[in-house]
């Protein structure tokens, strides 16, 4: 299977040795599936994008599986449901990494990259992925908006940004403005359980589309403006 990444030279190597905890499973999803991608899964979606979806980490019928993230699995059936509405993408989501699927103005980064057990990474995997997801962010030359999945994704992109983790509690729908002009916007993560609990539904999670919109506009006109004088 080839998976070209949107952002070369930022992701880690196929056979990253960082995490012992996850090399492990890796190992054991090799043997137990050897026809799954089985590795750290990269970004995807536009380079040239806006907005950023900030995940938590493959899951592992989803993307450990598929090698794309968020699919193949319930949480991605939502996101890629919600990025349709929205004109944020292009073709048809059929849960499969060559299913034709592109996304307009958007892209998905993990703030972990391999499969860890039972969804959880460790502090200390988190902090080890860091440098890649701080370099993918870093290299994204439009990105105004960063969508946050969870707590685990906010704190990340609040460390990559520099930013105090106190000054910016997590809730969803909050928006916070970094310092460096960009906007995050917070929401549960579009899991199962959060949908089938209601914790999240699926106009919520369309609300925090339409907040990301709206920050998108209120950014180009500032731009537009500063251009102006």
């Amino acid at each position: 299977m080839e998976i070209v990444s949107p952002l070369p030279g930022t992701e880690p190597s196929r056979d990253c040795l960082r995490c012992p905890r996850l090399v492990a499973l890796r190992g054991q999803c090799q043997v137990d599936h050897p026809d799954w991608w089985n590795a750290p899964v990269y970004a995807f979606g536009d380079p040239d994008g806006w907005l950023a979806f900030a995940g938590l980490a493959p899951g592992k019928h989803g993307a450990n599986r598929t090698g794309r993230p968020f699919t193949g699995d319930y949480a991605g059936d939502l996101l890629f449901a919600t990025l349709a509405e929205f004109g944020l993408s292009e073709g048809i989501y059929d849960a499969r990494v060559h299913d034709g699927l592109r996304l307009q103005g958007a892209i998905i980064v993990n703030s972990v990259k391999c499969l860890p057990p039972q969804n959880k990474p460790t502090p200390a995997e988190i902090a080890n992925c860091r440098p890649f997801f701080e370099r993918q962010l870093a290299a994204l030359p439009n990105l105004r908006v960063i969508i946050a999945l969870g707590r685990i994704a906010h704190d990340a992109a609040l460390r990559a940004a520099g930013a105090r983790l106190a000054a910016y509690p997590f809730a969803h729908g909050a928006v916070h403005a970094l310092a460096d002009g960009r906007y995050l916007v917070d929401s549960y993560h579009c899991s199962r359980y959060n949908t089938n609990t209601g914790r999240l539904t699926p106009p919520m999670f369309a609300d925090v589309f339409r907040t990301a919109l709206i920050l998108r506009d209120q950014t180009s006109e500032r731009n537009s403006s500063t251009t102006a004088r």
